[in-house]
């Protein structure tokens, strides 16, 4: 602990220029009047009545016009809040960080907050879109700026940098060079000093699955660390070279078993069910060189999986194996048996209609019909099946009664077969020729088509009109399958062919699927009794990091007993009171960083794209080496930091992770936050930090702030 300089009964100097910056602002910010708005309360009003319209039973109403007004509506209220917000600077926390400059020998104070306020000598920036904010997130105190800003070329020096924390429009905290300062009532001057021990990321270098040459150190390997055992360069790509001198015994054994039939692991996170699942193949190939062809299928959840997958295997000596995401390959196949269908799916199905689709009780429907309607074996009469389920109230109340009683209102059906009587509408147009017609399918009808076409026509066919058989299949994470997704690809296999199953459902993240435990997912599948095997040792995380990760799920733990390899730095979590102070704070964290451990790998992750967008775009004002912008699973596997979705990262690891905004809005206390959560916790290596904005989440409430 450092303690105050100069008098022990008197604030440091930073401190007391920050008291006296936020009363001169506050005073000045009390002079500006407050701008006009409209009332809201009509607007929303209106929006609440056509709300009810549209999700009403009324067959007259006008669909498209509610729509259309719907939307009007929602636009001018944004526009309102919008106009309301732009000029408001809120007096309770007006910002978060001050710079002081010097340019040409003149001195300035500039404020970083929320929103732009230059009136009355307030000079208040947007972090943003303020060009000057950029000096802040790319300079540090004492150093010379030069940038060329709004096409003027500024240079000069950072007099001073400090990131401060008001809330209620009291200063409770200040960072700065000099000290990191906090309120304290104890203290004779109200002011506790900290020692300059800035949080710092360190010591997990290189530890994450990286592209590899197969000559790889095995040794090094073995480590999994940064390091290696005598000094050697560390690897600066990020994918598994050849790990079969790493596997363990349980894996070795659920690798070598017999070859047909069914083998399932399940297990906590990083304990290796992938890895198992792709060395079984190069086992069963070794066998039967048949194995290594496009007679085996990889079914991974997420394309980043896909693309890992595809230069593991070649490290196995396997080359020929077909490995797809579940979406791409259902909807592929189903174009080619449905080729006179629209490509492109809807992207607006709703939630209620997503999970009815998915949901057993279809495949029982689409069997009965098959068998209630004579029919020729044929792509039309396929057709004919799926829509005539998908439409007719009575027969689909029946099964549902019968299969899952209680799980579905009779205003949920009814809302069912109201959708898919208009979607069908719109299709039958198209298919007449109407170029007008909104056609779409919804996602889910790929695999409910393929299935109606198994149900009649039989198994499905390769494009030479061979019936499709996969000599082996891996699904993995099959937890965020539906039974009936699942059932289409069980229906290409030989009656020899051999599958494996790998998940956690404690990972479960589609809460569509209907996935609810291992033994009822085995029995809609038809396959009771199927014998599951467990991993037990987590090789993955640090044992900090897995005792977090685990107490997040509450009463859904399935593991008691999680074993880990090696210990690590503590869980952590660091509260602000804006957006942009996270964003200061991680530049000089990950500058940090990327310049003492170059081949680290960072994931920054985010509860969904747009925020994810407003992130990247703060650290890239800082520029920072090696910063990507990951979308759509596109990633290299290489030293960097990247941002992206929570939802992107299922399946990877990285040496450090940082999950931002775990807020109790992004994150409440309901299972898919918990198992959300776990997701994101548990593609940290060495160590894990979460960022708050507000009020934490309250599943983080046992992790200390700072």
């Amino acid at each position: 602990m450092g303690g105050t300089q100069g008098r022990s009964d008197a604030p440091d100097r930073v401190v007391l220029e920050e008291l006296e910056a936020l009363d001169s602002l506050s005073a000045k910010l009390a002079q500006i009047p407050p701008a006009r708005t409209a009332s809201e309360a009509p607007i929303v009003r209106e929006l609440e009545r056509l709300r009810e319209r549209l999700l009403s039973g009324d067959e007259n109403k006008d669909l498209s016009a509610l729509t259309e007004q719907y939307h009007n509506q929602s636009a001018i209220l944004n526009q309102l809040r919008s106009a309301g917000q732009a000029v408001q600077v809120d007096p309770a926390s007006p910002y978060f960080a001050h710079l002081r400059l010097e340019e040409e020998g003149r001195r300035r104070d500039l404020f970083l907050g929320r929103t732009t306020c230059l009136e009355k000598g307030v000079r208040i920036v947007d972090w943003r879109d303020a060009p000057i904010s950029k000096i802040f997130y790319s300079y540090r105190q004492g150093e010379e700026f030069d940038e060329e800003i709004s096409g003027r070329e500024r240079q000069g020096e950072v007099l001073a940098r400090r990131m401060v924390r008001i809330r209620n429009g009291v200063l409770e905290r200040v960072q700065a060079p000099e000290g990191d300062f906090s309120r304290d009532a104890n203290e004779a001057s109200g002011w506790r000093r900290e020692s300059l021990g800035t949080p710092r990321l360190a010591g997990g270098e290189a530890a994450a699955l990286r592209y590899d040459a197969v000559d790889a150190d095995a040794s090094a390997l073995g480590r999994r660390m940064g390091e290696g055992h005598h000094g050697e360069p560390l690897r600066a790509d990020k994918h598994l070279p050849e790990i079969t001198s790493l596997i363990d015994p349980t894996q070795f054994d659920l690798i070598t078993r017999p070859a047909s039939g069914y083998l399932v692991i399940r297990g906590s996170a990083g304990s290796g069910k992938t890895t198992v699942a792709l060395h079984r193949i190069a086992y069963l190939a070794f066998a039967d060189p048949r194995i290594d062809g496009p007679d085996t299928l990889v079914v991974v959840f997420s394309r980043a999986l896909a693309r890992y997958v595809a230069h593991v295997l070649p490290s196995l000596g396997l080359d020929g194996v077909r490995i797809t995401t579940y979406r791409e390959w259902v909807h592929e196949e189903r174009r080619r048996h449905f080729p006179n269908l629209p490509g492109a799916p809807r992207d607006d199905t709703p939630a209620m209609v997503q999970r009815i689709k998915l949901h057993s009780a279809l495949d029982l429907a689409l069997e009965r019909q098959v068998a209630r309607v004579l029919g020729p074996r044929t792509m039309d009469q396929a057709f004919d099946d799926w829509a005539s389920v998908l439409t007719q109230r009575q027969q689909l109340g029946e099964v549902f009664a019968e299969y899952a009683p209680g799980q579905l209102s009779e205003r949920d059906l009814d809302r069912f077969v109201q959708w898919n009587r208009r979607r069908l509408d719109e299709l039958s147009n198209a298919i007449a020729g109407d170029d007008d017609a909104d056609a779409a399918l919804d996602p889910e009808d790929d695999a409910l088509l393929l299935r109606a076409w198994q149900r009649r026509v039989g198994p499905l066919e390769s494009k030479s009109k061979r019936p499709i058989h996969f000599r082996h299949a891996v699904i993995d994470e099959v937890q965020d399958f539906a039974p009936l997704e699942v059932r289409v690809l069980l229906g290409c296999l030989r009656a020899d062919s051999s599958i494996t199953l790998s998940g956690d459902t404690q990972q479960h993240l589609m809460e569509h699927s209907g996935f609810t435990s291992w033994t009822g997912f085995f029995r809609e599948l038809g396959v009771d009794g199927a014998e599951i095997d467990t991993l037990r040792v987590s090789y993955r995380s640090s044992e900090q990091i897995m005792q977090f990760a685990t107490s997040l799920l509450g009463e859904y733990q399935e593991d008691d007993d999680i074993v880990t390899t090696r210990s690590g730095p503590p869980v952590e979590l660091f509260r602000m009171t804006d957006r942009g102070a996270c964003v200061a704070f991680l530049s000089d964290v990950l500058r940090d960083l990327m310049a003492s451990e170059p081949l680290a790998s960072v994931a920054v992750l985010t509860p969904n794209p747009a925020v994810s967008d407003l992130y990247f775009e703060g650290l890239q004002r800082a520029e920072l080496p090696r910063l990507r912008r990951i979308r759509d699973g596109e990633f290299p596997f290489k030293a960097g930091i990247e941002v992206t979705e929570v939802t992107q990262v299922k399946g990877l690891e990285f040496d450090y992770v940082i999950v931002l905004d775990v807020d109790s809005t992004n994150y409440p206390d309901t299972p898919a936050s918990r198992r959300m959560l776990h997701v994101a916790a548990t593609r940290a290596i060495h160590q894990l930090w979460m960022m708050s904005v507000g009020t934490p989440s309250p599943l983080v409430e046992g992790v200390s702030a700072r």
